[in-house]
């Protein structure tokens, strides 16, 4: 397994956001995938803009987001607002969450595991015994995996996030999905990832003058190799890892 996409931080080098909203469809299938039941409290670690948080609430949940970035969160205030949905945001480090042993029903962290690599005795510590744990992570050979390989060479990937998981459970069920990323064009794919992708924006950042036009071609090139349309608009199908544990 890589690293992810979608809950980077703002305002060191890219803003995650835009990227974000694209995966709801993620979070609501992860969800489903949890079982998650009407009436369980459930928490979404690393939040960001709320995408778990919300789709657990709209199931009937009593759901808490947590998140260490104020901005992310305000704007996931803003959609919970939106859709009428009571759902508790948290400002928060991952590492020491505040709650008590044993506080909740699930817990659930969509792409964002890998940014906490610290978080899993804390993730395990706040979950019922018994209780889910539902995280979702790129696989290393689809396009995100390739997209974060080729960054790799001008920035560092982050690290496994299902090594989370691999203590304290006593079941772990792992589940290929796919999520088709859709642009006009190959070039409108990279300027999005440049713009909003933190390590996309970042690799940009750490290289100069031609290098910057060979990284751009490069990106364009890996989207039209995943593509699956052959068209000027593209759509790329990309895979990820459903894991979905019991608690001991």
């Amino acid at each position: 397994m890589t690293s992810t996409l979608g809950t980077s931080r703002p305002g060191a080098c890219g803003d995650d956001s835009a990227v974000a909203a694209r995966l709801v469809l993620v979070a609501e299938r992860l969800c489903d995938s949890a079982d998650l039941r009407a009436g369980w409290r459930v928490l979404d670690v690393g939040t960001g803009t709320g995408d778990g948080a919300l789709a657990a609430a709209r199931l009937g949940c009593a759901a808490t987001g947590i998140d260490p970035a104020p901005a992310l969160l305000d704007r996931a205030r803003s959609r919970a607002a939106a859709e009428g949905l009571d759902v508790e945001l948290l400002q928060g480090d991952p590492s020491s969450l505040p709650f008590a042993d044993a506080s909740f029903d699930a817990v659930m962290s969509l792409f964002g595991a890998a940014f906490l690599p610290d978080a899993a005795p804390e993730l395990l510590r706040v979950c019922k015994p018994g209780g889910t744990i539902a995280l979702a992570a790129w696989t290393e050979d689809g396009f995100v995996g390739e997209l974060l390989r080729t960054l790799g060479r001008h920035a560092r990937p982050e690290d496994d996030p299902l090594a989370l998981i691999g203590d304290g459970v006593a079941s772990l069920e792992l589940t290929e999905q796919t999520f088709t990323f859709r642009f006009e064009s190959p070039k409108c794919l990279v300027d999005s990832f440049r713009l909003w992708h933190a390590p996309t924006a970042a690799a940009f950042a750490a290289v100069d003058g031609d290098l910057r036009g060979a990284l751009e071609t490069e990106l364009a090139a890996l989207a039209r190799r995943f593509d699956r349309l052959g068209a000027e608009a593209i759509a790329i199908p990309a895979t990820y890892v459903e894991a979905i544990a019991l608690r001991r």
